[in-house]
């Protein structure tokens, strides 16, 4: 097993760490509740099946129109503790790929994160991640100059403590991605709930 793919098995079996703003974590677990989509994944549009995966490339920019985002992308590895580090508390925030993750347009699911509230700043980047619905696109534009687009398969809704870790980090034969912030009710630790979005690659394009 290579460094990287160790790694993202790690942080797998470790569970997601996220914090949005504020002191709250999340961890992981089986279960998941939905949101804008069917309890079990949707399937991909049928366009995505035909879609040929494409070479490791670091991904440098994100682009999800139909919410307004278009942020540089960072890299992010893992914390002392294990789990996956976030991108820090600025003004000017950014979302982050966890770099033990495929690039972008690989096989397998290509993590990135974002904050949906970044303190004293306001909101973050992904404030809203969980109003996008099935068939919106996600654009990355990586280093060696092409955009991979995905679409939109499901939102998701779901407790921190009923993290969907396998069904996020797990193996898929196609290239996916997960966007994933925080959501919910705020607690006095953060957020209750974390935002993930599952895509399928739609196209990809120098």
């Amino acid at each position: 097993m290579s460094v990287s793919r160790r790694a993202f098995a790690t942080a797998a079996l470790a569970s997601l760490l996220v914090a949005c703003g504020g002191p709250g974590t999340t961890t992981g677990g089986p279960a998941s509740t939905p949101a804008n989509s069917p309890s079990s994944a949707a399937p991909p549009p049928a366009k995505s099946r035909s879609v040929s995966a494409v070479g490791r490339s670091t991904p440098v920019r994100l682009r999800i129109p139909a919410i307004g985002v278009d942020t540089p992308v960072m890299k992010l590895g893992l914390a002392g503790d294990g789990s996956v580090q976030v991108p820090p508390i600025t003004a000017h925030d950014r979302a982050g790929w966890y770099r033990h993750s495929p690039t972008p347009g690989q096989r397998g699911p290509s993590v990135i994160l974002g904050h949906v509230t970044v303190g004293a700043y306001g909101d973050g980047v992904f404030r809203h991640l969980k109003d996008l619905h099935r068939g919106e696109t996600v654009e990355v534009r990586l280093e060696n100059g092409t955009a991979a687009v995905f679409a939109v398969t499901e939102v998701r809704v779901v407790a921190k403590s009923r993290f969907p870790t396998e069904e996020v980090y797990g193996n898929v034969d196609r290239p996916e991605l997960r966007l994933i912030t925080c959501g919910g009710a705020r607690t006095g630790e953060g957020y209750r709930d974390n935002v993930i979005v599952f895509a399928a690659l739609a196209s990809a394009s120098p």
